[in-house]
């Protein structure tokens, strides 16, 4: 169910657009200042913080390329999800 909203919410948005703005994103989070940021010497449950900040990015990266994906599959998925509902 929510992922069924938050597909529609996707659709809502121009796609493109929001490639590009993730695209620049990820760009700016690889970049130095954020790279000085997490670059520190401490750990966390005994990762170190640099380890952490790129696992954590690469899996949110992954999660929001499948959105996308998902939210740009045709619309007959979501006619067909809505005449079930009718049922």
């Amino acid at each position: 169910m929510l992922r069924h909203h938050v597909q529609r919410l996707l659709r809502r948005l121009n796609l493109q657009e929001s490639w590009v703005v993730f695209f620049v994103l990820g760009n700016v989070m690889l970049n130095f200042p954020f790279l000085k940021i997490f670059n520190q010497p401490r750990t966390i449950f005994g990762f170190p913080l640099m380890y952490l900040y790129f696992t954590i990015g690469w899996a949110v990266s992954i999660g929001v390329i499948y959105l996308f994906v998902t939210s740009s599959k045709p619309d007959s998925l979501e006619q067909q999800h809505d005449e079930q509902e009718q049922l």
